[in-house]
């Protein structure tokens, strides 16, 4: 699946990933291949993706999150 990764000022990340978990406002939830559509609202904390079996972990200070074809978009603050 694509995750694409966007703040204000810049394309932060774009590639294909495994798995990516997210800081939601509901608690921690985790987007695989073929996951049902969906738009979430993101809190502080850990933005964590699998790319090529490696997990990569970055800060979030909150954002948006809409699932889509396999395609995750996160819009940060």
């Amino acid at each position: 699946m694509t995750l694409n990764i966007i703040s204000a000022e810049q394309v932060e990340f774009t590639g294909t990933v495994t798995k990516v978990t997210l800081p939601g406002a509901q608690g921690l939830f985790t987007v695989l291949e073929n996951h049902a559509a969906l738009i979430a609202s993101l809190v502080a904390g850990k933005l964590v993706y699998t790319q090529d079996g490696n997990d990569v972990t970055m800060e979030i200070k909150g954002g948006i999150a809409d699932v889509n074809h396999n395609v995750v978009s996160v819009c940060l603050y």
